[in-house]
């Protein structure tokens, strides 16, 4: 009995060593040499400070729009929805965007529209959009800032990332900043 409670104390002491000092002060070392310094990529455009790795509501025609949040783009609260395909709740949500995103894209039919644009993510919290997400609202945002075309499709060029796996995407916080970078060089 004597030794099975010393190895189940001396246990508990390398385990508190180890998962309470150690591993903490490794990530916290990673964290120092990433990009942010673990604090996340910021942006500041005006003065003001933005998180580029965390979703931002766009909600304005001059730009393109986010993926839907679940929280309102909450980052104390990062969740998904947890409802189901089949929730009627869940269904009426996205039925609500599909209709607000013909409503502001009239040219657009709705099975034209990429899923990612009317879900949200498992965060809530999703910085990025797919390229066909941004293609198709190519023509909303030509009509209103009077961009051409081409333009606008190479800057979702450029704003492209594509990555190691997984399908390419574009930061919309990124992409809106050189949006109205281009606006203003006009």
């Amino acid at each position: 009995m004597k030794k099975n409670l010393t190895t189940a104390i001396r246990l508990t002491l390398v385990c508190i060593v180890c998962f309470c000092f150690l591993f903490p002060l490794l990530i916290w070392g990673i964290a120092q040499v990433s990009p942010g310094n673990g604090k996340g990529e910021t942006i500041v455009v005006n003065g003001q400070k933005h998180y580029a790795n965390i979703g931002q509501q766009f909600v304005s025609d001059r730009y393109f729009w986010s993926r839907p949040s679940a929280v309102n783009y909450n980052a104390a609260g990062s969740a998904g929805s947890n409802k189901g395909p089949s929730n009627p709740e869940y269904l009426k949500t996205v039925q609500n965007r599909i209709d607000t995103f013909l409503k502001h894209n009239p040219g657009i039919s709705k099975e034209a529209i990429p899923v990612d644009l009317v879900t949200a993510s498992g965060s809530g919290l999703d910085p990025h959009i797919s390229v066909q997400g941004a293609l198709v609202q190519i023509e909303r945002i030509e009509k209103i800032r009077g961009i051409d075309k081409t333009e606008l499709r190479k800057l979702i060029e450029k704003h492209t990332e594509s990555p190691l796996f997984g399908p390419e995407k574009i930061n919309v916080l990124k992409l809106n900043i050189a949006l109205d970078q281009i606006n203003e060089t006009k």
